[in-house]
């Protein structure tokens, strides 16, 4: 056995034996921890800065973009938001034993489909510290112990959370084994999770193409397959422009570099001619880069550099952005089916017709009418947080919260009943 498989090991049967406590805890004990977890955050503030400060001076010494570094950074008012959703978490629901169907059979034996918690669940993800937190105050109110696996860049960030929320569950009575961090030292620790079947029951990777890929494809262990954003705005023909303006510069420009920003505006074009030079000039005005179609070049001249069949397909996280003109919107549908991620798209349109017929063809996690992208997100849902917006089709799909983090059983009860023989 290496040392990183030994190391899982004893992680993940640690994990389990706290899963087990979890499972059965009532909602006021899971409430009250996540609530002490949110007022620790706040009084080790400075602490948590002050690791996050030497992550990212390593990171700019590394040559790590300004993108990567926006989602690794953090602040005073950045935990302060992120100590507000675990109490956010708090306030909601708990899941676990949740009744979503239950009947009595013809011979009196009565069936009821319960939520359950996961278990185990494996966390493994790029940058962005919060997701730290999140992770651990969503699978701690579903039940579940999670085992975090972030990644180097935020090593220091994370360890110092970790150890802030695992002192907060000891204080509270709670297992700290409910919240794990896995060391980002070493690379070979991502395999050793990916392969511990058995000890974990899922794995939930949040990140670029690159690792969501090489989790799905090398994961032993079930895995909840999380997105990249490739994000498309279509403004309708009977779109108000000024809307318009707002949500595309909203849906780029808000926070570039997370996976609900827009990276390709498509533009009908009998308005193309009025909408897309104000739109420029929005753009513009944040510092935006368009990346034009040849159509968009005859309209915005050197306001545009030529877009590429390759950028049709990029996730930029970054201040680009695609710009198209179509003809329709069966054309608008055509491009995001062809070059969409399944994440999100939206249409500014006035016409209802429209409106159904993008929301009925358009096959993504969420689709938004007349409002920016940035509201795919678990918070702006109303879910408290989340732990990735899924963009695949089984069990989870768009932001997922304390609800996608159960698994159900069947509790079914009797009075002596049994089964004829056949």
């Amino acid at each position: 056995m290496s040392d990183a498989t030994a190391i899982i090991h004893e992680l993940g049967k640690r994990a389990r034996v706290a899963a087990g406590d979890l499972s059965v805890l009532p909602r006021g004990v899971k409430d009250a921890v996540l609530n002490a977890m949110a007022d620790a955050l706040v009084k080790h503030t400075e602490t948590v800065l002050d690791a996050n400060a030497r992550d990212i001076e390593r990171a700019r010494a590394d040559g790590i973009s300004e993108a990567m570094i926006d989602r690794l950074a953090l602040s005073v008012e950045r935990i302060a938001a992120i100590a507000e959703q675990l109490r956010m978490v708090a306030s909601l629901p708990d899941p676990v034993g949740e009744v979503i169907r239950g009947y009595t059979l013809p011979n009196g034996v009565r069936v009821q489909q319960l939520r359950v918690p996961m278990g185990v669940v494996g966390m493994i993800y790029e940058g962005r510290p919060n997701v730290t937190v999140d992770a651990a105050g969503l699978c701690l109110k579903s039940g579940n112990a999670v085992l975090l696996r972030g990644s180097s860049s935020a090593r220091e960030s994370n360890e110092a959370l970790v150890q802030v929320l695992r002192d907060a569950c000891a204080a509270s009575g709670v297992p700290a084994d409910a919240i794990q961090g896995v060391p980002a030292t070493d690379r070979s620790t991502v395999a050793a999770l990916l392969h511990a079947r058995g000890l974990v029951d899922v794995v939930i990777p949040r990140g670029g193409a690159g690792l969501i890929q090489r989790v799905v494809t090398d994961s032993t262990v079930p895995v909840i397959e999380t997105g990249i954003g490739i994000v498309h705005v279509y403004v309708d023909a009977s779109a108000n422009l000024q809307m318009a303006e707002e949500i595309i510069v909203n849906s780029k420009a808000r926070r570039p570099s997370v996976c609900n920003a827009a990276e390709t505006l498509l533009v009908h074009a009998d308005i193309a001619e009025q909408f897309l030079p104000r739109a420029a000039k929005a753009l513009g005005d944040v510092s935006v880069t368009l990346h034009g179609d040849e159509r968009t070049q005859q309209l915005l001249g050197a306001l545009v550099v030529p877009a590429t069949e390759a950028d049709w397909d990029t996730e930029y996280l970054s201040l680009d952005l695609n710009v198209g003109v179509v003809d329709s919107i069966d054309d608008a549908i055509a491009h995001i089916r062809t070059h969409s991620s399944g994440h999100t798209e939206a249409i500014v349109t006035s016409s209802l017709q429209a409106s159904r017929e993008f929301t009925m063809r358009v096959d993504a996690a969420a689709v938004m009418v007349n409002a920016s992208t940035a509201f795919t997100d678990g918070g702006e849902f109303g879910f408290g947080a989340e732990i990735g917006i899924s963009t695949q089709k089984l069990h989870a799909r768009g932001p997922m919260a304390l609800p996608e983090l159960t698994t159900t059983t069947y509790v079914v009860q009797g009075e002596g009943q049994t089964r004829p023989a056949s």
